[in-house]
C-alpha cells in the first residue's frame, strides 16, 4: 500500500515536466457515448434510491432536496486544423443537500484556500481535503456523505455533458482563484464524478500532488484507464472515501 502510494505521488510530481499530449482518435467520442449510456441506466436503476433519499432529506430538515454549487468545468474544442483546445466553462454541479439550508460557505472556503496554499496540516491523519466535523451537516447528510450517495445527482450533469464519469474533480471558483499558471492544465479535461486522486491519493495528498495526479490523467487518458479508475472507485466508496 505504501509503495503504491509513493509511486502515485512520484508519477504526479514527474507529470508537470512532461509535454502536453491530448487524447485523440476514437476515445473522446467513445467516452461521451459510454458516459451518457451508463449515467442514463444508473439514473433509471437507482431512481427508487434517489426518491428515498429525497424524502429523507425533506423529513430531516427544511430546505431544498438538491444543492447546486458553481464549479469550474471545461469544454473540448477542435479547430479546422484538428488542434484541441479547452474552454473553461463554469457550471452548476448538483448534489443531494447534506447541510442545513443556506449554510455559510466561508468555513469550506477557508479550508480549501489553506489546502491550495499548502498551510493545511496534512501530517495529521485526521486532516484531509474533505472538511471533517462540519457543524453544518445534517443527520441524513452524514449518512449520504459517508456512502457518497450525495454525489448521485451528478449523473444528471454527466447526461447534460457538463461532467464525465471519470475526470479531474470539478473545483469551486474560490479554489481556482489560488491557482498558479502551471495548475490550469488539470482543467484540460471534462471534470468527473471520480478520478485519479480520489482512488490513489486517498485524501492524504498535498495540493501539488493532487494537481500532478490530475495532470497525469489528462495526458494519459484512455478508455481502459477510465475503466480501471471506475473499478478502483467501488472499494474507495465502500471505505467511505467519497468525492469532495
Amino acid at each position: 500500500m505504501l509503495r503504491q502510494r509513493h509511486e502515485s505521488r512520484q508519477r504526479a510530481i514527474e507529470a508537470v515536466a512532461e509535454p502536453i499530449v491530448q487524447p485523440a482518435g476514437w476515445y473522446p467520442a467513445a467516452k461521451r457515448w459510454s458516459d451518457v449510456t451508463i449515467a442514463s441506466i444508473l439514473l433509471i436503476v437507482l431512481s427508487p434510491l434517489l426518491a428515498l433519499v429525497a424524502v429523507l432529506i425533506k423529513l430531516d430538515t427544511r430546505g431544498p432536496v438538491f444543492f447546486a454549487q458553481e464549479r469550474v468545468g471545461a469544454r473540448r474544442r477542435t479547430d479546422a486544423d484538428g488542434a484541441v483546445d479547452w474552454e473553461i466553462k463554469p457550471f452548476s454541479m448538483l448534489k443531494f443537500r447534506s447541510m442545513v439550508a443556506n449554510a455559510d460557505q466561508s468555513l469550506h472556503e477557508s479550508h480549501i484556500r489553506a489546502f491550495v496554499s499548502g498551510t493545511l496540516d496534512l501530517e495529521d491523519e485526521e486532516t484531509t481535503i474533505k472538511l471533517h466535523d462540519d457543524p453544518r451537516i445534517t443527520r441524513v447528510g452524514k449518512w449520504i456523505r459517508r456512502t457518497s450517495v450525495d454525489e448521485l445527482p451528478q449523473l444528471i450533469n454527466v447526461v447534460k455533458g457538463e461532467m464525465s464519469l471519470v475526470g479531474p474533480r470539478p473545483v469551486p471558483l474560490y479554489e481556482v482563484e489560488g491557482y498558479q499558471p502551471r495548475h490550469y492544465e488539470r482543467l484540460h479535461a471534462i471534470p468527473g464524478i471520480t478520478g485519479m486522486w480520489q482512488v490513489e491519493g486517498r485524501g492524504q495528498v498535498t495540493f501539488e500532488e493532487m494537481v500532478g495526479m490530475d495532470i497525469w490523467y489528462v495526458r494519459n487518458a484512455s478508455f481502459w484507464l477510465d475503466l480501471k479508475i471506475i473499478a478502483q472507485t467501488i472499494p474507495a466508496v465502500l471505505r467511505g472515501e467519497g468525492a469532495a
